[in-house]
């Protein structure tokens, strides 16, 4: 299995819309490490879920449900979505702040590359932001 930090604005899709809907497919993304790191995911790989812009905090973990394919919101053949459900929300939201100030997490991708909306995490660290989250 493999870790992931998938980012949104919360506004535009947020963790409570993920909840309700039950699952969403994961697109719009157009940057190619970002596209890359999509066509990593495999079926029960599990994401920490980031609400950017607003907030700068994960607040959930999501697993894959469907590998990469065509992005549904273009015909341009480059890009490609996953599916991915709810898991768990967590009880305390994880900041950017905290995640910075970690030493434990400086490592982390989300705080050398923050721009990029998909990235890869280390179990470790994804073991450490649940635990930061008192999450499971």
């Amino acid at each position: 299995m493999n870790y992931w930090l998938v980012k949104t604005e919360p506004y535009k899709y947020s963790w409570d819309d993920l909840e309700k809907d039950g699952w969403t497919f994961w697109d719009g993304v157009k940057n190619y490490q970002a596209r890359n790191n999509l066509k990593e995911m495999k079926k029960g790989d599990k994401a920490l879920y980031y609400h950017s812009n607003e907030g700068k905090e994960v607040v959930g973990v999501a697993e894959i449900i469907k590998e990469h394919y065509q992005d549904p919101t273009t015909e341009d053949e480059r890009w490609v979505a996953v599916d991915l459900k709810p898991v768990e929300k967590l009880k305390v939201p994880v900041t950017l702040k905290m995640i910075k100030e970690d030493p434990n997490l400086q490592d982390m991708v989300l705080v050398k590359q923050m721009r990029l909306s998909v990235t890869p995490v280390e179990k470790k660290h994804f073991d450490y932001v649940l635990k930061m989250g008192e999450g499971k």
